[in-house]
């Protein structure tokens, strides 16, 4: 068992790692999420997770998506099933969407504008993930 735990405490050391070294910013606590999504502006909040499609799929394209003209104001993630009080807080502001991980929701002035959810995720390449992101891009934020 100490063995399962040390393999999975890698494998979330490693899945953060891929985020913030992206430049995403952590959201640990709800007065994290509280503070930052309030914020005015565009904010991308990519919800991680220990799932395949995260690993395989939604951390790659949250790193390769802002390597674009456009991206959001704001960087930011939670960790389902890790940061379970801080993912629960920011759900509260993806309304009218059901808690999924990974996902991506896209906030502009502390509101959701949409969601990229697991079932848009899962099953799908990266680029088709980050021209999604891309486009919300497009659509909501400023050139850098």
């Amino acid at each position: 068992m100490a063995d399962f735990r040390m393999f999975m405490n890698d494998i979330v050391t490693t899945a953060r790692k891929d985020l913030t070294d992206a430049g995403y910013t952590e959201l640990t606590t709800p007065e994290d999420v509280d503070s930052t999504l309030k914020n005015s502006g565009t904010t991308l909040v990519m919800i991680n997770s220990v799932c395949g499609c995260a690993g395989g799929i939604a951390r790659p394209a949250a790193a390769h998506s802002l390597h674009y003209d456009k991206r959001p104001d704001q960087l930011v993630t939670v960790f389902a099933g890790q940061d379970k009080e801080a993912t629960e807080r920011a759900r509260q502001y993806f309304t009218g969407f059901p808690p999924s991980s990974p996902s991506f929701a896209f906030l502009k002035d502390g509101e959701i504008v949409t969601m990229i959810e697991r079932h848009d995720i899962e099953g799908h390449e990266p680029m088709e993930v980050v021209n999604r992101l891309q486009t919300l891009f497009d659509e909501h934020c400023k050139e850098v």
